[in-house]
C-alpha cells in the first residue's frame, strides 16, 4: 500500500548506525546515500528513508513496523537494537490483543520513534 516512509533525524549518523544494525537481521540494507538522506530496502528500491532534521517544530513520535519473515528475525532485530543502545518498549512476545500470531518487539530509535519488527506467522 505504501511506496515509502521517511523520518527526520536529529543525528543522522547515530540513526544510520542504529538502522544499519537493526534492519540487517530483517534482510534490509542501506540502498541509497545522498549525504542528507539515506534509503533502506529489502529489494530493488528504498522504501524507508531517514534524513537530517530540516523542518517542523519539536518532536512528534512516529511508529513504524518492519515485516519479519519469522519470530527468529524479530528476536534478531531486538538483539541488534538492544546492542545498539535502544530503549526497550516491549521485548519480543505474542501480542494477543492484536491477534493470536502477532509476534513483535518494540524499541525506540535514537530520536525516540517507536520502531517495531513483527511476524504474523505461527511458530
Amino acid at each position: 500500500m505504501l511506496d515509502h516512509v521517511g523520518f527526520q533525524c536529529s543525528d543522522l549518523a547515530a540513526s544510520a548506525a542504529f538502522y544499519d544494525a537493526t534492519l540487517a537481521p530483517l534482510g534490509v540494507s542501506r540502498l541509497a546515500d545522498f549525504k542528507v538522506a539515506l534509503g533502506y530496502g529489502g529489494g530493488e528500491h528504498a522504501d524507508f528513508w531517514i534524513s537530517e532534521l530540516s523542518e517542523g517544530d519539536g518532536f512528534r513520535e512516529s511508529h513504524i513496523a518492519f515485516a519479519a519473515a519469522d519470530r527468529a528475525q524479530v528476536d534478531a532485530f531486538f538483539a541488534a537494537a538492544v546492542a545498539s543502545g535502544a530503549e526497550v518498549l516491549h521485548e519480543p512476545r505474542i501480542h494477543e490483543e492484536y491477534h493470536e500470531n502477532y509476534y513483535g518487539a518494540f524499541v525506540r530509535d535514537p530520536d525516540g520513534n517507536n520502531v517495531e519488527a513483527v511476524s504474523h506467522r505461527p511458530e
